[in-house]
This record gives C-alpha cells, sequence and structure tokens, in this order.
C-alpha cells in the first residue's frame, strides 16, 4: 500500500467518523464537554475557587482520555454492528493505519471540547513555551495511550453495551480517582503512593508544574516523562501483540 492510499484512507476515516458526525449532530459535542466541565464547576464550588486551575489542567487531560477511550465504542460499533472492520481486512488497508484514522477521528471530533478549555487556559495566564510544550507532550501520550488501550479492548468485545462498562471504569481509575483535578498533596501519605499507579497522575504533575500549580525538580519532571513514555510504548507493545486484528 503506498504512502499516498495510506494518507487517502487515514483521511476518510477522520471524515467518516469525525467530521461528519459533528456536521450531522452537534449535540454530541455537548456530551463530550459535560464530563469534564462538570467536574471544573464542582471543584471551583467546593474549593471555592482555590482549585480551579487544576480543574481546568484537569479536564484537558480527561478531555483526552475521554477521547482515546470512547474509541473502543466506535471502533466496536463498526465491528460487530456494521461488519465494517472485515470490510478493512480484506482491503488493502493495514491495521495500524486503520487505528492512527479511527483515532484521529476522535480527536478531530474533541476539537471544539478542548478549544474550549484552551481558552480557560489562556484566560488564566498559563500559556508560555514552556506550558504549551509540555502540555501538547502530556496530551498527545495521554490520548495515545488511552487509543491503545481502547483498540485492544474493542477487538474482544462482543457488543458495544459491553463498552459501557468499561469506559466509565476506565474513567474512574484514571481521571477521578487520581489527582488529576486537585493536587498530589491533598491525599493522605498512603493514597499519594496509591495514586502513582495511575499514569495519569505523572501527566497532571507535568502540566501543573508547567504552569506554576504544583512545582516540581527537573529530576521528578524526568521521572514523570520516562513513565508515561513507558506506559504508552507497553500499551502500544501490547495492542500489537493481543488485539485481535481478524475473527478467530
Amino acid at each position: 500500500m503506498s504512502e499516498r492510499n495510506r494518507l487517502r484512507s487515514l483521511f476518510t476515516l477522520v471524515l467518516l467518523n469525525g467530521v461528519i458526525p459533528i456536521r450531522t449532530q452537534p449535540l454530541y459535542l455537548l456530551n463530550l464537554l459535560a464530563s469534564p466541565l462538570s467536574f471544573l464547576f464542582f471543584i471551583t464550588i467546593v474549593s471555592h475557587g482555590t482549585y480551579l486551575a487544576f480543574g481546568v489542567t484537569g479536564g484537558m487531560i480527561l478531555t483526552m482520555l475521554s477521547v482515546g477511550t470512547s474509541l473502543q465504542s466506535d471502533l466496536t460499533h463498526y465491528r460487530h454492528d456494521l461488519k465494517f472492520q472485515d470490510v478493512v481486512v480484506a482491503s488493502p488497508v493495514e491495521a495500524p493505519v486503520y487505528v492512527a484514522g479511527m483515532a484521529l477521528s476522535e480527536l478531530v471530533y474533541s476539537l471544539p471540547a478542548l478549544a474550549v478549555f484552551l481558552l480557560i487556559f489562556t484566560l488564566e495566564g498559563f500559556v508560555s513555551l514552556e506550558s504549551v510544550a509540555v502540555l501538547t507532550g502530556v496530551l498527545v501520550l495521554v490520548w495515545g495511550f488511552a487509543s491503545a488501550l481502547a483498540f485492544t479492548l474493542a477487538t474482544y468485545f462482543q457488543d458495544v453495551r459491553e463498552t459501557f462498562l468499561f469506559s466509565p471504569l476506565i474513567s474512574l481509575l484514571l481521571t477521578v480517582l487520581p489527582p488529576v483535578y486537585y493536587p498530589l498533596r491533598a491525599l493522605p501519605a498512603w493514597a499519594q503512593l496509591a495514586a502513582h499507579f495511575s499514569p495519569t497522575t505523572y501527566a497532571a504533575e507535568l502540566v501543573q508544574g508547567a504552569v506554576g500549580l504544583a512545582p516540581i525538580s527537573s529530576g521528578a519532571a524526568a521521572i514523570d516523562w520516562l513513565v508515561l513514555v513507558a506506559f504508552t510504548a507497553g500499551l502500544f507493545l501490547l495492542a500489537g501483540l493481543k488485539a485481535r486484528w481478524k475473527e478467530p
């Protein structure tokens, strides 16, 4: 398959699963915004505005995680209900191209929601060369590992309703319980230790450190990057080894 055809396939998938749904049913965008904005609202109310900045950075991380995990529902729907994956398997399109196209379509679909948080991020005065670079790197990695995890799970689901069980659970374990919307120091010592089993803790620490909310040393930041990259690479490796591209 030529590079030109790969790019054409990517563009077609982005159009099919990202652009067209936004044009035909823009209310879907409200659903994507509802969860991170609701967390931001309650965090701000409960903390009397103290944790508003933490809520903004956490909202972007949650949005990117949701972008990745929601991929499992679309992939399962296309695979079982529409039998679309069977068509793709029989075509020259390789699995990485298909998954990349679907993941990019989810990213395009989420851009309006991200724009809202980026606007608040800018109004809060967090924009700098360092913060933008760190935020971009962290969000790409979160999107990457969430997409890899979603693809692996989707190849094992037998019904799209099964995804409704896993998506909230993943969101709970990776964004509600870990200190994504609040500082790590707000937790007791034992909970801080447990929180470091979640990759989003490292993502949040990097972003919070870059904007000055919870400054970290260069050594700690290096460890955070290492863990986040290793976790993402591990899930990509898992997807390559264990995902079932073809029906058994």
